[in-house]
Formats: C-alpha cells, sequence, structure tokens
C-alpha cells in the first residue's frame, strides 16, 4: 500500500440494506466538506457531539436525513479530522451521500478509502500499534463468541502490552551485557554479578507462556479443518449430520452416495471447526461411475490439507486390508484419529484408547453415542487446553515471530554458557542475539515492519475500515 495522505471516505457499513448506514470522511482540514453537506443552521457542527442534520446535494436538495458527527483530530479513529454521516441503510442512498461527499471535496483531493486505510491512518498516526490494527479485522470476522473476546482483548491492548513487556525485558538485559562489552578493563563477571542467565531464563520461560496462549488464540482465529475419511458406508455422512446437529448430508446403506465434499462449520466450545466429509475411499477400478473416480481424488486431496484426519472404520465389521490400506497413505504429519462407527450393532461401549498407532474411539454417530468423547479428543489432538488465562487472537506471521525470538534466546543461553575457568562467555554473540529477539518481538507490534508486509496487512480489511 502506498501512503497517500489525500482525504478519503468511504461507505463504513457492510454493503445491504440495513436501517442505519454510516459514511466516513476523514483527513485534515475537512470543514469545506462539512460546511457542504451538512451546512449550518446557526452553528457549525461541535466535536464530538451528535447532531441531527440533512444531507444536502450541491443545488440545496436534501439527499437524507441523519446523524452527523465530527471528530476533530488528533481524537478521532485515524488521528485526523473524521466526519461521520449516519442516516438510512439503503444501498441507493449511501452511493448518493459517497458522491455529493466526493464531488464537495474534489477541490481539496477527497478520494475513495482503500481496502483498511482507515485503521492504516491510524496506525500511522500511533493511535494503533500494528497488533491492534489486526485486531480490528479480527474482530470484524470472529466466527465465534470466544474468538470475538479474544480479539477485542487484543484490540484494548493486552497482547502489545504483554510484547512489549518483553522487549523491555531483553532491552534491559542488552544494555547489561554491552555495558560489559564497552568496558572490558573491568575485572567483572558480568554473567553472575547480574545474574544475566537468571534474567534470560526468566524471559525465555515468560515468552512461552505467550507463545502458547497466542498458539491456543490462533485456533480460535483460523479454526480446524477436520476431514472425514474412510471406506463407502461406514458413516462418514452420519458422523457428520451428528456433530452438525441436522441433516447435512445425504444418509443411504447404498455405497457411494458422497461423490463430492460436503463441508459444514461447527463450534466445540468456542473454536470454529470446518467438518469436511468426503466421498468413500475405494479402487479406482471398483469407483461406479466418472464421477465417484473423481470425488476419490477429492477426498485425497482435502486429506492433504487436514488439521486432523478422522479415519472412520467400521466397528461392526473389524479392521480391514482396505482400511490399512486407506491408513498408510494418510500423511505423516497430521494428527489422525481412527473413529470406530456402529457400536450401536457391534456391542462395545463408548470408549477412548490411546494406541501407540493412534487415538482409538468408539462410538454410534446414529444413536448419538460417545459423541462428547469425540469432540474432546479432537481438541485434544490440535493442542487445545482449557485455562483460566486469556487468550491472544493471534495470527500466523505473530506465531511465527514468536518462535524465531524463541530461537535467538535459546542460542543467546548457549553463548552464555561458555563460562568456565578455561572458557570466557561469548557475550559479543550473547547481545547480538538478544538484539535479534527483540526485534523480531517488535515486528509483532510494528516497530520493524517492512512497507510491503503493512500492504498485505492493510489490503486484506473491508473498505470503510
Amino acid at each position: 500500500m502506498n501512503f497517500d495522505s489525500s482525504p478519503i471516505a468511504a461507505i463504513a457499513t457492510a454493503p445491504g440494506r440495513g436501517g442505519i448506514g454510516v459514511v466516513r470522511v476523514s483527513g485534515k482540514n475537512i470543514s469545506s466538506i462539512i460546511a457542504a453537506v451538512c451546512p449550518a443552521k446557526g452553528a457549525p457542527l461541535e466535536p464530538r457531539h451528535a447532531t441531527y442534520t440533512s444531507f444536502v446535494n450541491a443545488d440545496g436538495s436534501v439527499i437524507d436525513q441523519g446523524i452527523a458527527i465530527y471528530f476533530k483530530a488528533p481524537h478521532s479513529y485515524t488521528g485526523e479530522d473524521v466526519l461521520e454521516l449516519q442516516g438510512h441503510g439503503g444501498p441507493v442512498v449511501l452511493q448518493m451521500l459517497l458522491t455529493r461527499c466526493l464531488a464537495a471535496g474534489a477541490d481539496i483531493g477527497l478520494r475513495m478509502a482503500q481496502p483498511g486505510e482507515f485503521t492504516h491512518r491510524a496506525y500511522l498516526n500511533d493511535k494503533l500499534d500494528l497488533a491492534q490494527a489486526e485486531a480490528v479485522a479480527d474482530l470484524i470476522e470472529a466466527s465465534t463468541e470466544a474468538a470475538a473476546k479474544s480479539a477485542s482483548q487484543s484490540l484494548s491492548g493486552a497482547f502489545s502490552k504483554t510484547i512489549q513487556e518483553l522487549v523491555d525485558k531483553i532491552t534491559a538485559l542488552r544494555m547489561l551485557v554491552e555495558a560489559t562489552l564497552d568496558f572490558p578493563e573491568e575485572e567483572i563477571d558480568f554473567l553472575k554479578q547480574s545474574d544475566a542467565r537468571g534474567q534470560l531464563t526468566a524471559i525465555r520461560e515468560a515468552l512461552q507462556r505467550v507463545f502458547s496462549q497466542a498458539a491456543q488464540g490462533a485456533l480460535l482465529r483460523d479454526g480446524l479443518n477436520i476431514v472425514l475419511a474412510g471406506q463407502p458406508n461406514v458413516g462418514k455422512s452420519s458422523l457428520l449430520n451428528a456433530l452438525a446437529g441436522s441433516d447435512v448430508a445425504i444418509v443411504t446403506p447404498i455405497a457411494g452416495t458422497t461423490r463430492d465434499k460436503v463441508i459444514e462449520t461447527i463450534q466445540i466450545e468456542g473454536i470454529p471447526v470446518n467438518v469436511i466429509d468426503t466421498a468413500g475411499i475405494r479402487d479406482a477400478t471398483d469407483a461406479r461411475d466418472e464421477v465417484e473416480r473423481i470425488g476419490i481424488e477429492r477426498t485425497w486431496a482435502a486429506v492433504q490439507t487436514a488439521d486432523v484426519i478422522v479415519h472412520m472404520l467400521d466397528a461392526n465389521r473389524g479392521p480391514t486390508r482396505a482400511d490399512e490400506e486407506i491408513a498408510a497413505r494418510f500423511p505423516t504429519n497430521v494428527p489422525v484419529m481412527r473413529v470406530w462407527n456402529k457400536i450401536d450393532l457391534s456391542g462395545h461401549r463408548p470408549a477412548i484408547d490411546h494406541l501407540p498407532d493412534a487415538t482409538h474411539v468408539y462410538l454410534s454417530a446414529t444413536d448419538l453415542l460417545g459423541m462428547d468423547l469425540l469432540r474432546t479428543e479432537l481438541l485434544r489432538l490440535v493442542g487445545w487446553q482449557q485455562t483460566g488465562e486469556s487468550l491472544y487472537l493471534a495470527r500466523e506471521r505473530h506465531l511465527v515471530a514468536l518462535k524465531s525470538a524463541q530461537a535467538h534466546l535459546e542460542l543467546a543461553a548457549q553463548h552464555a554458557a561458555h563460562d568456565s575457568e578455561t572458557t570466557d562467555p561469548a557475550l559479543d554473540l550473547f547481545a547480538e542475539e538478544l538484539r535479534l529477539a527483540q526485534e523480531r518481538l517488535s515486528s509483532i507490534t510494528g516497530a520493524f515492519t517492512s512497507d510491503d508486509l503493512l500492504g498485505v496487512i492493510f489490503s486484506r480489511f473491508c473498505i470503510g475500515k
């Protein structure tokens, strides 16, 4: 995103019809737009006060009537002068109002906002740091109550504050190390006198706690892709219906009923879960037609992108060679759960067995026996833990930065350990690894962030935000 400081305008509410719609304008000195669209009747708009008024065309005709709110810089969302016009939420009315604003502001270069440009300006004007700016989009896109709460937590600055506390601790340790490097003639055992190792250990432990919370939050943000795979007629569609609580997939005794992926999004303890029912897997030569063969190919494609593979088996029939051949083709880096369905026919009781090859769950999708065991085990497999701690709705780049910082602190610990009667600690390398760890953590809040990355982040926002 190439930053252009020209005033910007956009419709800030979602497309479609609604009771209220908002047009937002932001920029330096937008008084001429305010005077043109909301002509004062006795007094201009008072900053941060809602004023019921008419929104008018250039010829004085009324476009709509609604609430106008003027936020004078720097006391606004973007840090610039902001005008919000709240009118009726019809798309035609809002487009007329936006067109009028653009025409009224043509002499000062008013233009349409790019996606995320209002929030980008808030970031550039120090109203939000980068993690908080990302939390704005996450809050808008949250698909569960838990995700919304965690996004709100990050938007309030809790995640940024935690990261900054870690940065401050690393900075303090760097100051001690670099002071020792600057005055080598002082015969002071730096590592012992300042307890550098103890400080580093405390920082690494704190960073590990933050990473755990962020990884949990990433589950809330991104959700899980769970693929149901197995031979035809073992109950995959029945299990999907049981998890969804409705008949979203056709279930018949005829093998090969499911020809393509059927995806249903559910929630398990507040985590969004995409359950993907797939075509039953059998040898391509046994497929009834070309459609089923393509469906089987798509099943294997879905398996490759799964977060968890649920291998469905028939408990009444027991394991078969075909089941083993299917299992042998699963990716080795994806957790697999063996789900033995139809225990209502086999006589098994609902149970979980943690065996060396995989976790085995015994259930009946038709009678809803063992479903709670399945839900609990799915979350355990992906590392979800119910804790009383607040979670941060972390993004992939946050996790990458945290992992990188952990790696640099691990190297710093190794350099600090080079301390014996015959070997001096490698303080210069120790200091460098601390600097790199600090830089990686600071990239989360935007202190060290490339313009290219900013463009990618804000371009994914909706227009008007």
